[in-house]
């Protein structure tokens, strides 16, 4: 009988011909069990998406209370149905007013093609910027706005009008013109290796925007509720997006992302042609009544004012000649060395003694920190020290 990996190799979609092969049989709070019952650290929260943790009971406990209830019972935006009301309900009261009104979807990439339609619908214009290295899915639309041509260029031909910025260039934002249908930025870029956008060059991008009657996408589908020490990353900067972009962690582990705009932006689906976008599996009840379980926690316990500490701790630990630098906000952090060639062999060895850590699409030679909010100081003790033990293991600079 094949094992459970041979059949994975067999039967599913690979991406690469070196999958992790890693196999888990269950995970709880910072922690993922793998079928020995070897337990490892998870600093990267599934990519953005735990920021509870695993198994989070108040959420698990919403979910079975919704599968005894319904499930899946027509495309999004037709009925009534509870959990998707009193989600957006909640996301809109903790928003800037301009934010009112949210278009459920399956995934963070979905929400970026359906803020880029809203944008061309909205405005009559066709042209996009985008960002250097920026980030933003897979499927065909979010690929053409992804800033690195090594990943997208045996995809071609893809959107048409799409034009590159680089982050905290303000000579740069007068391509933004009367002709822009919208510019798209993460407020933390993520795959980049953690790139911040400066204060003033983010008040300078949203005046522009203002000037030429352009809309502004802030994609914080990796960055919000709470991994940058703030609920929104933008609260940062001082300024508000036309159309907020979320997913991963919105779901606290069940697959939703959003768009949200104001409710005139989003006015322009409902004609010419009716019907300006759909979802079948968008919003659905099971994956809104974990969201808003999980955000409910988020904002109870009060884990959003414990980052600032964590991230010191991290920055006060990974201390070692080998370390380039370390850059982030709060519990997105980036970890650079000299190659990709050295990362790799330190983070096989960190996932070998239970610290699972990756590397960055657009920065190979920095390994990503962002474990669960809920992390606790001996944890991110006890993952620094078998990272650094990991670094020694593979450099002789200490």
């Amino acid at each position: 009988m094949l094992t459970l990996r041979q059949l994975f190799l067999n039967n599913n979609a690979q991406t690469t011909h070196f999958p992790l092969l890693l196999e888990f049989e269950r995970a709880e709070g910072v922690y993922i069990y793998d079928t020995a019952g070897k337990a490892h650290i998870d600093l990267i929260s599934g990519i953005g998406v735990s920021n509870l943790g695993h198994s989070n009971l108040t959420v698990i406990r919403a979910v079975k209370d919704q599968v005894d209830k319904y499930m899946h019972l027509m495309v999004y935006g037709e009925y009534v149905q509870t959990p998707q009301v009193r989600f957006a309900e909640k996301l809109v009261s903790i928003l800037p007013t301009s934010l009112n009104s949210v278009y459920f979807t399956n995934s963070g990439a979905e929400a970026v093609e359906g803020a880029l339609k809203l944008a061309k619908r909205y405005t009559g214009r066709h042209e996009v910027i985008a960002f250097t290295n920026s980030y933003h899915g897979s499927t065909h639309g979010a690929l053409s706005i992804m800033g690195n041509e090594e990943f997208k260029q045996a995809y071609r031909p893809l959107l048409p009008g799409v034009s590159f910025i680089d982050l905290n260039n303000t000579p740069q934002l007068e391509n933004i013109t009367k002709q822009t249908a919208c510019v798209i930025l993460e407020t933390v870029q993520g795959e980049a290796g953690i790139r911040i956008p400066d204060v003033a060059y983010m008040h300078a991008l949203r005046q522009r925007c203002n000037e030429t009657g352009t809309l502004l996408i802030f994609d914080e589908i990796q960055a919000a509720f709470g991994r940058t020490g703030k609920l929104f990353a933008f609260e940062h900067y001082g300024i508000v997006p036309d159309i907020l972009l979320l997913a991963k962690a919105l779901g606290g582990g069940m697959p939703v992302g959003a768009f949200i705009a104001n409710t005139d932006v989003m006015g322009a689906f409902k004609e010419n042609p009716i019907l300006g976008h759909i979802t079948t599996f968008g919003g659905h009840p099971v994956c809104c009544a974990a969201g808003l379980a999980a955000l409910e926690v988020l904002l109870q316990e009060e884990l959003i004012d414990q980052v600032p500490a964590k991230e010191s701790l991290f920055r006060q630990l990974l201390v070692h000649p080998a370390i380039k630098e370390v850059r982030g906000k709060g519990l997105m952090l980036a970890v650079e060395f000299e190659s990709f060639e050295l990362l790799k062999k330190i983070i096989d060895t960190c996932i070998e003694n239970g610290i699972i850590t990756d590397w960055f699409l657009h920065c190979s030679n920095s390994m990503r920190i962002a474990p669960p909010l809920i992390i606790t100081s001996s944890e991110i003790e006890k993952a620094c020290k078998v990272i650094l033990d990991a670094i020694d293991l593979h450099t002789n600079t200490r």
